[in-house]
């Protein structure tokens, strides 16, 4: 049975003249926002790290199952990001403004909570890390690219380097006011993947490639594809902030906020497609299974083209690190002063957002195995909440007769993306535990 989630009891009352908590919290604090602010956040949510690891991917995958994976994907997940446009105001003259309380529509008020909760905040914060992790990696390719005889300065630092402006941008209160940064951001992802994609043609067919899978055994190979699918199904992770997107839309009867909503979203899919696509298809033929797990290490020159892609990739990932920040950022504000009965204000949002910050910086610097890590978190995190929770919630809330087109379409996702979880996890770990071989800590 679909309830009504009941806002979060507080006790918290604002003095006379002070803003409610719900005009204080970062999601529902502006609702002013054009349909082209749902294009680019959803791109900068969208296209970030994932797009550089997909010729690695494809070399996993082969061509005939890599193409196919990657259309597939783009599909379903554009048909479950619509279903989440439609959800967001299922009841009448109700939004659901965060993906946890369409979760407690449909599931319950407690149930909603414990399935949706956990899974959007592992989401988050292992982008959060990952993308940590690309920005200090990006800033030392860009270092070496352009100072090939410099000292040589280690990962660790340059992490901490790139944590270092997000210690300043944390403090912006809500979407709206991150608008700038996540629309240069949205541009330097469209411009690193032409980039990527027509450097790759330039540098040509390499004379010895080789499009077998890499792996010596059978066994490799299929944990290699494994990882593969965690690392597409990481590519195409906006689901898990498109609620709190479309909550900063204004909505009216007449007019209501799905509208301009879906506009958005199908010029960044289009833009997702312009990148994804060529970046995969011609990374993998330029390159064979020889590629890098992030193409422009694989492209070394042009020196000053490979230095501004990397100096492209750390803009992008500083506005998709906040994209994913902001519904964490919302959740801690709303137990602190709702639950904990802290006043809002400055202070508050100071500490808690620092101590944020710092605590992904130090788990990125930490554990920086990339490529495993996209296939780990892929599959295990991003496989629920973007490919089949939405087509579950869809069955709980419309309960379509069974065995009709929208029922059995919402149980092929459900399958897939239950397949992608259990799968794209082992391959993860593997790449992981091979990678911790060799791996040096604060190298």
């Amino acid at each position: 049975m679909a309830t009504q989630p009941r806002p979060m009891e507080t006790s918290f009352k604002p003095k006379k003249g002070e803003p409610s908590v719900d005009d204080w919290l970062p999601i529902t604090s502006a609702r002013n926002a054009k349909w082209w602010y749902s294009a680019f956040h959803n791109v900068t949510a969208m296209v970030g790290a994932g797009v550089l690891g997909l010729p690695y991917a494809m070399s996993q995958l082969g061509w005939g199952p890599g193409i196919a994976i990657l259309i597939i994907s783009w599909v379903i997940t554009l048909y479950t990001l619509w279903q989440m446009v439609e959800m967001h105001e299922v009841v009448p003259g109700k939004r659901f403004d965060r993906y946890h309380e369409l979760g407690q529509h449909a599931f319950g008020e407690r149930l909603g909570l414990w399935i949706v909760v956990p899974q959007q905040l592992i989401v988050e914060v292992s982008t959060n890390i990952v993308y940590m992790v690309t920005g200090g990696k990006s800033l030392k390719k860009f270092h070496e690219t352009v100072c090939p005889n410099c000292k040589n300065i280690k990962e660790t630092y340059f992490i901490m380097i790139f944590a270092s402006v997000h210690f300043v941008l944390s403090q912006l209160p809500n979407f709206n006011s991150i608008s700038g940064v996540s629309l240069a951001a949205a541009v330097m992802s469209l411009s690193y993947s032409t980039i990527a994609w027509a450097a790759s043609i330039n540098k040509g067919k390499q004379s010895d490639v080789e499009y077998g899978y890499k792996s010596p055994s059978a066994g490799g190979t299929v944990l290699s594809f494994f990882n593969a699918l965690g690392t597409v199904a990481f590519a195409y992770a906006g689901h898990n902030v498109v609620l709190e997107i479309q909550a900063t839309i204004p909505s009216t009867p007449e007019k209501p906020s799905k509208k301009p909503m879906w506009r958005g979203v199908i010029v960044a899919y289009i833009i997702v497609a312009l990148c994804y696509f060529p970046v995969a298809i011609i990374g993998y033929w330029a390159f064979g299974n020889t590629v890098n797990d992030d193409i422009l290490i694989s492209l070394e020159k042009p020196r000053w083209l490979i230095a501004t892609a990397n100096m492209m990739v750390v803009i992008h990932v500083i506005g998709g690190y906040q994209i994913y920040a902001m519904p964490v950022f919302d959740m801690m504000e709303t137990v602190l002063v709702k639950k904990l009965e802290f006043r809002p204000g400055l202070p508050l949002r100071l500490v808690s957002r620092s101590i944020y910050v710092a605590l992904t910086m130090f788990l990125g610097m930490t554990f920086p195995f990339f490529s495993g890590l996209l296939g780990f978190f892929g599959g295990f995190a991003f496989a629920p909440t973007t490919y089949y929770l939405p087509c579950i919630m869809w069955l709980a809330i419309y309960k379509p007769k069974r065995y009709s087109l929208s029922w059995t379409i919402n149980w092929i996702c459900i399958v897939l993306g239950v397949l992608l979880m259990v799968l794209s996890p082992i391959g993860g770990l593997r790449q992981i535990i091979i990678d911790a071989k060799t791996y040096k800590f604060y190298s």
